[in-house]
């Protein structure tokens, strides 16, 4: 089912899949050019590689478009597969894990499109790296939890998808991703902690632009916090997945 999303979503195109490796790759042109070239934005005080930013931004970005996928879609995924609420056999929860899966992939495409212009620009290549699927493991775990809330939540309130539109776009600018999050006052900076982007973008960034070791105390944090959340999210939706069919 992870497979057929994925293939769907450019069923009908000219160049098919080559679309999901096509759409990175410009965007990381882009943003080198605007921000490299025309704005000559710097990421921290005294850098001088005009690709530093492009790079910084566009980790940050995978981040937050792989968060964002899922949880713009999750209010919308049982409204969208009714056909399977008749199916008394069929298990409803393992709708998000598709939208994951298919997001995944993309963010994939993503991080291969990125280790590719780190190669090209000689950017030294950190044993660090290896730790990517550790950090994104509690994420991905946080991300199903709301999933299965906000597949439930959709069913019942369909306001809930407007919501979530505008509470992404507030995540997105109360995370580091365009810019560092030393560059704020303490006070402040403790607060963006709180936002479930944060840590995570920091992480990623860290390992894979900069070579540095993850903060495994924060993690370990986090993890409890994302368990914490998914089974309560499973929770509500064995809970609720009995009323789907009587509301739709």
């Amino acid at each position: 089912m992870v497979k057929r999303e994925v293939i769907g979503r450019y069923r009908g195109s000219f160049l098919g899949l080559l679309w999901s490796f096509v759409n990175p790759v410009l965007m990381l042109i882009i943003y080198t050019f605007v921000f490299g070239f025309v704005f000559k934005t710097r990421w921290g005080q005294g850098d001088t590689d005009k690709y530093e930013f492009a790079l910084v931004l566009f980790t940050g970005l995978i981040v937050f478009n792989l968060f964002s996928e899922c949880i713009s879609r999750a209010p919308g995924l049982i409204l969208a597969n009714i056909n399977y609420v008749k199916k008394v056999i069929f298990p409803l929860e393992i709708l998000p894990w598709i939208a994951l899966g298919s997001a995944l992939f993309h963010a994939g495409i993503s991080i291969f499109v990125l280790l590719i212009f780190l190669t090209v620009l000689g950017h030294d290549f950190f044993w660090t790296m290896l730790w990517l699927p550790v950090i994104l493991l509690p994420f991905l775990v946080l991300i199903m939890g709301l999933s299965w809330i906000l597949a439930s939540i959709g069913v019942f309130i369909r306001d809930v998808g407007q919501i979530v539109g505008m509470t992404l776009t507030v995540l997105m600018f109360m995370s580091p991703i365009f810019y560092p999050l030393s560059s704020l006052p303490i006070a402040v900076s403790k607060y963006l902690l709180m936002n479930p982007l944060t840590l995570i973008v920091e992480q990623v960034r860290n390992i894979l632009v900069w070579g540095q070791q993850p903060n495994w105390s924060y993690l370990a944090i986090y993890s409890v916090v994302s368990i914490a959340v998914a089974w309560l999210g499973l929770f509500w939706f064995e809970k609720t997945k009995k009323g789907f069919a009587d509301v739709l």
